[in-house]
């Protein structure tokens, strides 16, 4: 058995080095190799500890190696939906890691993500998204028409559109008035924000779930100066001619070394413990 190759991705904050610089000794004991002393080759995990947004940000940084690399993360603030470790665990995380390494696949859940491919004036872009791609007008007003399956559904007008994945779903999307999705569901959902409805533009003003094998294009109308969002990421592009969103071929890998079931994580996040 080979050993592990980890990288860390933290958050600057004195708690959160204070628990890479543990992690790094108590994973040096077990025989891990911190990918900085062998620059050669890829890591098998990513270790993220912070929050959400520090998963986010390893996940694109290592977005062209998802397909070989497992994520795990550690809060030091609130519980969140990819870092639910507790700081005072980590030794049980390391000794996990070592143990699960046995049989690597049985700790591994994967999530859909969604795959977003630009087309300006100047060629075609790929992009994914782990949690949502939201695109709104700088002007304030985003106009474009929505096909599904290359077939014209609406012509949309509102603050914008927020295209999320299932594990993605509990955030913006859910805020918008989506769904709440399994990941399992290999499924992209989206959602209209603020949507107009009068003769001239109607949309269904309902969230849309598409599955796997189905994809929806957005087409602004000319002019305008778009607002993208994939994930914390911002950009602001005025050449785009068509988005094109569809489930992505690859999802993303969590090694998952304890239960902690989806809807768990719903409840505690939403709704918090009951009391009698």
């Amino acid at each position: 058995m080979h050993p592990l190759r980890y990288e860390v991705v933290v958050r600057t904050d004195s708690v959160s080095a204070g628990l890479e610089a543990k992690f790094h000794q108590l994973a040096a004991e077990r025989g891990f190799i911190h990918v900085s002393q062998q620059q050669d080759e890829p890591p098998h995990l990513i270790v993220s500890i912070g929050g959400d947004g520090t998963f986010l940000q390893a996940f694109h940084r290592y977005t062209e190696q998802i397909h070989h690399l497992s994520f795990v993360g550690v809060h030091t603030g609130h519980l969140g939906f990819y870092a639910d470790w507790k700081p005072t665990e980590l030794e049980v995380l390391v000794d996990s890691i070592e143990l699960a390494r046995q049989d690597w696949a049985k700790s591994v859940v994967k999530y859909p993500l969604v795959d977003i491919r630009l087309e300006s004036e100047d060629g075609h872009e790929n992009l994914l998204a782990v949690n949502e791609f939201t695109i709104k007008s700088e002007d304030g007003t985003l106009v474009c028409q929505i096909n599904i399956n290359d077939q014209r559904f609406e012509m949309f007008r509102g603050d914008g559109i927020c295209v999320s994945t299932p594990s993605g779903s509990t955030g913006y999307n859910k805020s918008v008035g989506g769904a709440v999705i399994h990941p399992s569901f290999e499924a992209i959902q989206l959602a209209g924000i603020a949507a107009l409805n009068n003769r001239v533009y109607r949309s269904l003003g309902s969230p849309i779930v598409l599955p796997q094998h189905h994809h929806c294009d957005i087409l602004p109308r000319a002019g305008q100066t778009l607002i993208f969002t994939v994930d914390h990421l911002h950009m602001h592009r005025s050449n785009i001619k068509a988005i094109r969103c569809m489930v992505a071929a690859h999802k993303v890998s969590f090694n998952r070394f304890r239960p902690f079931p989806f809807w768990n994580r719903v409840r505690e996040a939403f709704i918090g413990q009951e009391t009698e």
